[in-house]
């Protein structure tokens, strides 16, 4: 089975970073608000801007666990595929 990481761009140019094992109905979950109280029912429409797969579902957790900690710019960062700079804006937020 495979686990997908995902990070989708809200409405109001927040970023929400999540996980799960299908993809497709994860997203459409999302667009269609089926969970009424959580973070992006209240920022609809959301765009899927980056997803990465795995199919060790403990590496998968691990691993949204640290991009949710992540800056909007680091995220942009690995969004935008400008893996070069992770390292660097990790080192800002300790300076």
């Amino acid at each position: 089975m495979k686990y997908h990481v995902y990070i989708l761009l809200c409405s109001d140019k927040t970023y929400y970073t999540g996980i799960t094992s299908n993809l497709h109905k994860r997203i459409e979950e999302h667009q269609a608000a089926k969970h009424f109280n959580s973070y992006t029912s209240r920022r609809l429409p959301v765009q899927l801007v980056f997803y990465c797969s795995f199919t060790n579902v403990e590496v998968a957790i691990e691993k949204e666990k640290q991009i949710k900690k992540w800056s909007k710019v680091k995220k942009q960062a690995l969004i935008n595929n400008e893996y070069e700079k992770l390292p660097n804006l990790a080192k800002k937020k300790f300076e």
